[in-house]
């Protein structure tokens, strides 16, 4: 059954990746939630999408003291998110402000979901492959997800996965057909789309069988979910 998280918590009139965004996800019944990971400059994990906060300036320019308090440390997210599912995604792409090509910051967040005690009911991923590497060295026993823009080739990446077993692809819901979520599926891989938001393209996720829907509309989707699972069911 496809499951449905919240995309950066619920961001339906509350402010993405913050702590009332991912309790909000939990009252309205999200499966799980997704959220992103960056490193302050004194070491510190804390939750924002963009290298940047408006205002402050560069994350990893800025110790955690200074930055805005809507911005939670990984921890405080991963308290608010209990009894969900939790999909980190480790921001670190080469070239991106504060890449770390040294895998640190994978192994910083792999001991701190360690020490909370996450297992296979998350899942770490991240658009640069040698970042999860890096988090599956480290902590083996929570599963990784290649994260996949709009372009990327999809049969080679599939091939790559398997090859490294890889547990999950991420792909951006654009490229994802019934087929292809098959041949993952064979190859022993989950498929987590991104992020499907009106209503056609849900349904058509739904109808591909995709493992995890990574969306804005939150309540929408567990309502089309809702609906079809009661359809389908005997």
């Amino acid at each position: 059954m496809t499951k449905v998280f919240a995309h950066r918590g619920c961001t339906e009139g509350f402010v993405a990746n913050t702590l009332e965004a991912f309790v909000e996800a939990r009252r309205r019944g999200a499966d799980g939630v997704e959220f992103d990971v960056r490193r302050s400059l004194d070491g510190a994990l804390v939750v924002h999408h963009d290298a940047e906060v408006p205002g402050c300036g560069l994350i990893h320019e800025t110790r955690v003291a200074d930055l805005p308090p809507h911005v939670p440390l990984l921890a405080e997210v991963i308290e608010a998110s209990s009894g969900m599912a939790m999909n980190v995604e480790i921001k670190n792409l080469p070239g991106d402000p504060g890449h770390d090509p040294s895998g640190a910051l994978s192994r910083a967040v792999a001991a701190e979901l360690a020490d909370h005690g996450l297992g296979d009911a998350s899942i770490v991923s991240s658009f640069d492959a040698a970042t999860i590497e890096a988090f599956r060295a480290a902590e083996p026993s929570i599963p990784i997800g290649w994260l996949l823009g709009a372009t990327a080739p999809l049969d080679r990446a599939l091939e790559i996965a398997q090859e490294r077993a890889y547990q999950a692809l991420h792909p951006n819901f654009v490229l994802v057909t019934a087929p292809f979520v098959e041949r993952c599926h064979h190859g022993g891989l989950a498929v987590n789309v991104w992020t499907p938001n009106e209503d056609r393209d849900l349904e058509a996720m739904l109808a591909a069988g995709v493992d995890t829907l990574i969306t804005d509309r939150l309540s929408a989707a567990l309502g089309i979910a809702a609906r079809r699972g009661a359809q389908t069911s005997p």
